[in-house]
């Protein structure tokens, strides 16, 4: 695939999660630049008003709080930086609420840290409510929860966080936006022979030498973005990291334009993810399935819905892996499975429409979603 066809690729690209660094939304740390706030949200609504979904991750917190309690300077207690990003979160929800509503677009505040990721409980709690409140037309806006959690304060790495949201919502686009224009292959301030990095593979192991090279801060953290980019491929999503000044850099890039630097996936969406599902060694549990069940798995490529189930082995919890025999044992498929252990057997053999009945809610219809699911 050539450079046009990949652009081509992120102009029909309708899901993406947006990155703003602290240094672009406090205008270099003094204090939330209202402006141009109000330059991005113009852009991002652009988008929304489009038919794209998108999810905004901020950083700024910390920032933004500074100058509101009368600091010069970051300080360098934990407890004091955690009271500034308390002070700051409020400022800068107010700021971005205040720019979508010029719009007639709702937002919604999202407060996350790595546990809620990586915990599978609340990893599919955060994204069902990410994903209703997209399809309600809403513009979350996610932020490290700055206020409790230690490392981000410590470390920074919403580049990180960017790239994990972008897997929980299975997002087409991560789009990055820094102070810088775009990767460079050396630091342009030291080598005027510098040249922007228009597109790599994301796993190309030459970009490490590259981002390093002029150091974390010198460099917009580039860094960090490039270990974005290689979390935001186990989804299949492409990075796109684009210099947040440049005239209306989201919308130029959303149309396909060689702006910035493109980080690519080698592998589509939902291909990366079956191959992610089957990697994974360590199962919680094994669903028997009927012969109408494998059957449908085989051969239509559908959802395992609960009457396919005969016999719930093992104990597990929402969103584990379980692997799905058939009578004789034989491993069939395995997925990530939408009830526990504990709800599965109330509901194996039933129809899915007998699920409020057995359970009291039904969050889903399918024990295991196809997207969630890959054959062995």
């Amino acid at each position: 695939m050539d450079s046009i066809t990949r652009r081509q690729q992120v102009k029909q690209s309708r899901r993406w999660v947006i990155k703003l660094g602290s240094a672009l939304l406090t205008d270099d740390g003094r204090g939330l630049d209202q402006a141009a706030i109000s330059e991005w949200v113009r852009q991002i609504a652009s988008l929304a008003k489009r038919g794209y979904e998108v999810v905004v991750v901020s950083s700024g917190a910390v920032a933004a709080g500074l100058p509101r309690l009368g600091w010069t300077e970051r300080p360098r207690a934990i407890h004091k930086q955690q009271a500034a990003a308390a002070v700051g979160q409020a400022l800068l929800v107010q700021a971005y609420e205040q720019e979508f509503q010029r719009y007639n677009l709702k937002t919604a505040q999202v407060l996350l840290d790595h546990d809620d990721l990586s915990n599978r409980q609340r990893y599919l709690n955060a994204r069902s409510t990410i994903r209703t409140l997209t399809s309600l037309g809403v513009v979350p806006v996610i932020n490290e929860n700055d206020t409790v959690v230690t490392d981000e304060i410590r470390f920074g790495d919403n580049d990180t966080l960017a790239a994990l949201v972008a897997n929980l919502i299975e997002a087409d686009i991560l789009c990055i936006l820094t102070d810088q224009n775009a990767m460079y292959d050396a630091d342009p301030r030291k080598n005027a022979l510098a040249q922007i990095i228009h597109e790599r593979s994301a796993l190309d192991p030459e970009l490490d030498k590259m981002a390093e090279g002029g150091g974390a801060v010198g460099r917009g953290g580039m860094i960090s973005k490039v270990r974005a980019s290689r979390l935001a491929v186990r989804s299949g999503a492409n990075t796109v990291i684009v210099g947040g000044r440049l005239f209306e850099s989201i919308l130029r890039v959303a149309s396909g334009e060689m702006l910035g630097t493109l980080l690519y996936a080698s592998q589509q969406p939902l291909a990366a993810r079956k191959r992610w599902l089957a990697g994974q060694l360590q199962t919680r549990g094994v669903l028997i399935l009927d012969e109408g069940a494998v059957k449908v798995l085989r051969e239509q490529g559908k959802s395992l819905l609960p009457v396919g189930v005969k016999t719930v082995v093992g104990y597990f919890t929402r969103g584990e892996l379980v692997v799905c025999r058939d009578a004789e044992g034989n491993e069939v498929a395995r997925g990530l499975v939408n009830y526990s252990s504990d709800d599965c057997r109330k509901i194996a053999g039933h129809s899915s429409s007998q699920i409020d009945k057995l359970l009291g809610y039904r969050d889903f219809e399918e024990l295991i979603h196809r997207d969630n699911l890959v054959l062995s």
